[in-house]
């Protein structure tokens, strides 16, 4: 079986619905998972936010012109009467339950059954335009075996064991289409894996039916090796190794959500990028298989925090890290990057909600320095410095950029500066300049 992920705007129209069906109807056992129509979550998070603040009225505007567009939506995807009454039965039952919430108090339960909405609604509609087709498939509630446990992780033996169960319900069936990103939670409320989570979604799945391949259905031609929005004369890498992937999605690579990895690594599942605007490109292909001593691709990671912590008291201090660390624990921050010295420790955040209370803790250790508007650069590869030569490919490119920060040899995969996001264009463009254009093959 194989799992295929349809993003926002791969079913963001009628006309990109009809296509996806065009592309799953094979005949291959198959689960595919849909996002919410694109522009909806973003929609529905504005709703949200109306409630929150009690203006009624405003809401119900929202909801309104929302309710108008899948309206449109369901004139253009289906022929029949039948379907399209069916459909708009379906629209008035969702948009009553969003206009209920105009009416009482709301809360953050609220708002996760509000943005629950979107991939409900497109997987709704497109098993019914899979019907008037006269296909055989079947719609699997998600909110029956997606579930996260009390520390907001997957909860893989339950999601393996009920799904099992969904799809003994329906021998012979082929076809089955379902929710990205729902779920319950540990309370059975519903509740999501928070944004870019249809990727997640897709991998939990894949790994819990022991899938043959996980597919993630795009509007671009697989992981690029640089930023294609910033970056001119970029190109899709063919294969990239399950720690590259992770690396290049978690700095900043927007087509892969970067804990989507994770499930499909621990059950060695091939993972392909691929495009639904042009289904015959290669793509790219995450697997076990990579390309010694090169480097693969680059990403940017903005929005992050510099801190540094100096203190005289640090050298040669045992459990000086520890202490410092603790305090970022304390306020569940994650770092991203560290170097040390022997009087002093800098770190990255790219979370800065607790900047306040955690500055104010740190300052405990010692003097404590803050940069903002920095940016992550990440090259990603299979680095071997001391036959490659990769990591002075990358320094010479960056020779005119000043660096903050430099992490190199934690990993062999990853090579990371920070620098002002103010530099965060040139130094793209100088990366592409110095390793990819003529100084290394295409992947």
């Amino acid at each position: 079986m194989k799992i295929l992920k349809f993003g926002g705007t791969s079913v963001g129209s009628a006309e990109r619905m009809k296509a996806v069906a065009s592309l799953i109807l094979n005949g291959e056992p198959k689960i595919v998972v849909l996002s919410a129509m694109s522009g909806t979550t973003n929609a529905l998070v504005q709703i949200a936010e109306t409630l929150y603040q009690n203006k009624h009225d405003e809401a119900k505007a929202l909801i309104q012109a929302l309710h108008d567009k899948y309206k449109q939506v369901v004139e253009e995807l289906y022929t029949s009467d039948d379907k399209k009454k069916q459909a708009n039965e379906l629209l008035k039952q969702h948009f009553e339950y969003l206009n209920a919430f105009t009416l009482d108090l709301f809360t953050i339960h609220e708002e996760r059954a509000v943005l629950a909405q979107g991939e409900l609604l497109s997987t709704a509609l497109f098993q019914f335009y899979l019907e008037e087709q006269g296909e055989k498939s079947v719609l699997l509630p998600a909110l029956n075996f997606m579930k996260v446990d009390e520390n907001e992780e997957p909860d893989s033996a339950y999601i393996a064991q009920q799904l099992q169960k969904e799809l003994e319900k329906h021998p012979g069936v082929a076809l089955f289409i379902t929710q990205g990103y729902i779920c319950r939670n540990a309370f059975g409320e519903i509740d999501n894996l928070k944004r870019g989570g249809s990727d997640y979604s897709a991998s939990l799945i894949g790994a819990a039916v022991d899938a043959q391949e996980i597919q993630i259905w795009t509007d671009i031609d697989g992981m690029h090796n640089n930023d294609p929005r910033i970056v001119k004369n970029t190109h899709p890498i063919a294969e990239l190794s399950f720690d590259e992937a992770a690396e290049l999605a978690y700095f900043g690579a927007k087509i892969l959500h970067p804990s989507s990895v994770k499930p499909a690594k621990q059950k060695n599942i091939p993972v392909k990028l691929l495009n639904t605007l042009q289904p015959e490109a290669r793509g790219t292909t995450i697997s076990t298989k990579t390309e010694s001593g090169k480097i693969k691709a680059v990403a940017a990671k903005d929005g992050i925090t510099a801190i540094k912590i100096k203190s005289g008291r640090m050298l040669l201090a045992y459990g000086f890290l520890r202490s410092v660390f603790e305090v970022f624990e304390r306020y569940k921050t994650p770092i991203d990057m560290i170097t040390t010295s022997e009087v002093a420790v800098s770190l990255t955040i790219d979370n800065a909600k607790h900047l306040d209370e955690i500055l104010a803790e740190l300052k405990e250790f010692g003097q404590v320095e803050v940069d903002q508007d920095q940016t992550i650069i990440c090259v990603v590869g299979d680095f071997i410095a001391e036959r490659s030569g990769s990591g002075l490919a990358v320094f010479q490119s960056l020779q005119n950029i000043p660096l903050r920060m430099i992490s190199y040899g934690g990993s062999k995969n990853n090579i990371s500066v920070l620098v002002n996001t103010s530099d965060k264009i040139e130094a793209l463009t100088k990366l592409n300049d110095g390793i990819f254009n003529g100084n290394e093959a295409h992947a």
